[in-house]
């Protein structure tokens, strides 16, 4: 809890000064939109908006720069994601249909995605808990790829969840730029577009392919779906961090197991735990890992393994872990 004062300080001050920007007319208008207004328009913008533009996206001390072009008609999506830096890759989709070329392993991965998002993987949903979990708050104004855009600031309650701060558009409320924040304000992952064009009709040969794949070797992702064994009612978290709740149970046969494993998912419309058990003990698997800002904690014994993961703090999973019960 002590890691988490210097981030609640930065964010009253920020919340002090938005009050001053909005009694002083700042922002333009009579009437601005509130934070959960704001939200709920982003939403529609990031899922509606057709647009083009440079993403830095920058986690790890590493810097990738991307360019992409969205466009949807009549309902489907068709996207092209090209890596501007380190060794690229192109990713066209139509669709569900995704196909990503690395041309330096020469090979194309075809995938079926549903409405995963290519750029955008943590945007708030409606069943963020704003009132028990986080905090909410429009804290200023600032300029992102020449556009004026309203930053909003979202605090977690407690250690077991990360924080976020949005700059959206202010007058399409289209997300320009994104971070996730540790305890202390720290910055984990950063994404920011360096220029942007909304709502632009794009011409066919943006989003055809720029990579030439003749002589690749084309593999297919196999389905993520997973064979659904029934659910799985017996197994319950007892000591569940406030705000998260039950997103889906079921029972799995995965691809690389011959036995079925239980996952459950936990989320707060934010975050989000995986956990799965299994009654295949694997040695391999140590008790704490991460990779950048997901963690994960496994709990063994002689008849079950349990694996929370999820892109949250290790105090998280470890809590989540530890308090599994079968009832």
């Amino acid at each position: 809890m002590r890691n988490l004062l210097p981030f609640a300080r930065t964010f009253i001050q920020l919340a002090v000064v938005s009050l001053l920007f909005v009694s002083q007319g700042v922002f333009a208008g009579d009437v601005e939109p509130g934070p959960k207004e704001l939200l709920g328009r982003m939403a529609i913008a990031a899922e509606k908006m057709s647009y083009n533009g440079t993403v830095l996206r920058m986690n790890s001390g590493d810097i990738q720069t991307l360019r992409v072009a969205h466009h949807i008609k009549d309902g489907i999506v068709r996207e092209k994601v090209l890596s501007l830096s380190g060794e690229g890759f192109e990713i066209i989709r139509t669709g569900g249909n995704v196909q990503c070329v690395i041309p330096n392993k020469k090979y194309v991965l075809q995938e079926k995605w549903g409405n995963k998002s290519t750029i955008f993987s943590r945007l708030p949903s409606s069943a963020v808990d704003f009132d028990g979990a986080y905090d909410l708050a429009i804290v200023r104004e600032d300029r992102v790829a020449g556009r004026q855009a309203l930053v909003l600031a979202i605090y977690p309650h407690d250690e077991f969840r990360y924080g976020h701060r949005l700059w959206l558009d202010k007058e399409s409320a289209f997300p320009l730029k994104t971070e996730l924040l540790d305890s202390d304000g720290a910055v984990l992952d950063q994404l920011t577009f360096a220029d942007i064009n909304l709502d632009t009709e794009l011409l066919p040969a943006a989003l055809q392919p720029s990579i030439d794949t003749q002589g690749f070797a084309t593999y297919q992702v196999p389905s993520s779906q997973p064979r659904q064994l029934g659910d799985t009612g017996e197994w319950h978290c007892v000591d569940l961090p406030a705000g998260f709740s039950v997103v889906s149970s079921s029972s799995e046969v995965l691809d690389d197991a011959d036995t079925p494993v239980v996952h459950i998912m936990y989320g707060d419309g934010l975050a989000s735990v995986s956990v799965f058990i299994s009654a295949k003990v694997d040695d391999s698997i140590a008790e704490r890992s991460r990779v950048g800002w997901s963690n994960s904690f496994t709990l063994k014994d002689d008849s079950v393994q349990i694996t929370a993961i999820g892109e949250v703090p290790a105090a998280t999973v470890e809590r989540i872990a530890r308090s599994m019960r079968r009832l």
